[in-house]
């Protein structure tokens, strides 16, 4: 499975381009040189200098803006002595103070650059724990997930996915905890890790949806002990591809939106996910059935967090699932689990023109013609 983050777009020309900074500041030091050098002695062009070491503070590192800070300040009476002939002592001042507040400048912002990029990698690594990737053919079904991170303050979502290999078939499972940050996360894990032991040791469906529903319910008691204002939820989809019925799926849909089935007749929908959030079934009288539904050789279920049912562009509208899975499904191979994911992820970040504002988690999934089954040994 290409469990793995969705290509991002194009990053800031300042990052891109970051070691290359030193160029800006360096064509501002040649062109105030030139500007002293091409106006009359009465035109005070060379208290330009001082933009010379502000500028480097906000692209360049310390160093560097050190070095700009020290050529502004000892060009300024060689260029005085040649072009300008003793412009004033205020503003050779001027210079000394605008170089002397950029170096402290530019370490404060290397320092919040180097805390942001902390952060990115400490998102990333609490991402793969709860995210793996697993191999090709895993559980016997071919299967590709992507995952596109909020551009928000590298905070972590509660979107969670897993594929297992079960003496039953294979399992997959997707969902989204309500809310962000660390309190979303740890519910997903717990989730995760959940289903990673009873989907693959409880036979019954069923049973594997009670066990998410108990796992939840010690997870908020926990969490509420330990401080935490409101109890979590999550939204979920859990599909089982059982080995003794290769034309159908059990599907178990606790309030998420209903998957997606594309294949060469068209594109339909899975039962409607009436039943209640994981951490609800207790106000909604139980947990949601086990539906089995059919499923023709070739067909690939799609399930998609809402970051893709609610992702909007700049008028806020809504991104056209349907619509786009429709328009695909009239395309050869459209049905293929990586390019489905790569074409919707591209398709929503287009979208949204590059600002999405909920982590996004996809999943397609197909059990292919021909293939023998994952054994229990291979199991998870």
């Amino acid at each position: 499975m290409g469990s793995e983050e969705a290509p991002r777009p194009p990053l800031p020309l300042l990052i891109r381009y970051g070691h290359r900074s030193w160029l800006v500041p360096t064509a501002l030091l040649a062109a105030v040189v030139a500007v002293a050098a091409a106006t009359p002695a009465n035109f005070s062009s060379v208290s330009w200098l001082v933009l010379v070491p502000v500028v480097a503070a906000g692209l360049c590192d310390p160093l560097l803006t050190t070095v700009f800070a020290a050529l502004a300040i000892a060009g300024y009476p060689v260029l005085d002595s040649i072009w300008v002939k003793d412009q004033g002592i205020e503003d050779y001042l001027l210079v000394i103070a605008g170089s002397a507040l950029a170096v402290p400048l530019s370490v404060y912002r290397a320092r919040a650059v180097a805390y942001v990029r902390h952060l990115q990698g400490t998102a990333e690594t609490t991402r793969q724990v709860v995210l793996r990737s697993v191999p090709p053919g895993w559980g016997g079904v071919d299967s590709a997930a992507r995952y596109l991170a909020a551009d928000v303050e590298a905070r972590v979502g509660g979107d969670f996915y897993d594929v297992l290999a079960t003496p039953y078939g294979a399992r997959v499972i997707l969902g989204d905890v309500q809310g962000k940050g660390l309190p979303a996360v740890s519910t997903a894990a717990a989730l995760v890790g959940c289903f990673r032991e009873a989907g693959y040791r409880q036979e019954d469906l069923a049973d594997v949806a009670s066990w998410l529903e108990e796992r939840l319910h010690r997870q908020n008691v926990f969490s509420v002990r330990m401080g935490a204002q409101d109890e979590r939820f999550a939204t979920a989809v859990v599909i089982s591809f059982p080995t003794g019925s290769p034309g159908e799926v059990e599907v178990v849909n606790f309030g998420h939106d209903s998957p997606h089935v594309l294949g060469p007749g068209g594109v339909r929908q899975l039962p409607p996910g009436n039943g209640a959030p994981i951490g609800l079934a207790h106000l909604a009288g139980g947990l949601p059935p086990v539906h089995r539904v059919r499923l023709d050789p070739g067909e690939t279920v799609l399930i998609v967090s809402d970051g893709v049912t609610e992702a909007r562009d700049r008028h806020g509208t809504f991104f056209p699932l349907r619509t786009h899975l429709d328009r695909l499904a009239r395309e050869p191979g459209a049905a293929d689990p990586e390019r489905l994911v790569d074409d919707v992820a591209a398709a929503v970040v287009r979208h949204t023109g590059d600002r999405l504002t909920d982590d996004t988690a996809l999943l397609a999934v197909r059990r292919p013609a021909g293939r023998g089954r994952q054994t229990a040994a291979d199991g998870d």
